[in-house]
């Protein structure tokens, strides 16, 4: 089956809300919020993050879909107060798709986003000890940067920030 990796619609958000909690519920240790934290938003909340990140050109929230079915996740985000840089987070691809590109068609969607917005540096989070998370960053370019931080706060969980440069743009 063909893989397609596009842009999430605003009247999608409960589509993007079932994949986001599995997310969150299959992988708690790679984020930065909570399966129990996002699980309590109400349908507003939901339809509002979608909705402003759709109409916000800053903002990229991408899926991977198979056959009508999300099977992995990423937004990237233009940093606010550096134009140069966009932030790049919720990434997560489903257990049956891992090792087959998904993760990297993500990445790479956001780097072509990022080109065409004159993004110079794309920065994300990874969890220390997601070796396979580590590893298909480390193939798309990231490096790590700076020391290692709580995953989120009150969390023994460490997380290491990674940058792509990439480098001068036409």
């Amino acid at each position: 089956m063909t893989i397609l990796i596009r842009p999430l619609t605003a009247d999608e958000w409960p589509r993007y809300r079932d994949v986001r909690l599995r997310a969150l519920a299959d992988a708690p240790d790679s984020f930065g919020s909570t399966y129990v934290r996002e699980a309590a938003f109400s349908d507003d909340e939901w339809k509002a993050r979608l909705e402003s990140a759709r109409s916000d050109l800053d903002a990229l929230p991408l899926v991977a879909e198979e056959s009508g079915t999300f099977v992995g996740l990423t937004w990237a985000r233009l940093d606010a107060n550096e134009s140069r840089l966009a932030q790049v987070y919720q990434v997560w691809v489903a257990p049956t798709h891992r090792r087959r590109g998904v993760g990297r068609g993500l990445m790479e969607a956001v780097t072509r986003w990022a080109h065409q917005r004159g993004v110079r540096r794309l920065a994300l989070d990874v969890t220390c000890g997601n070796v396979a998370a580590l590893a298909m960053y480390e193939r798309a370019g990231f490096a790590p940067t700076g020391e290692s931080k709580p995953v989120r706060p009150g969390s023994e969980l460490r997380s290491q920030a990674m940058e792509l440069t990439l480098g001068d743009l036409p």
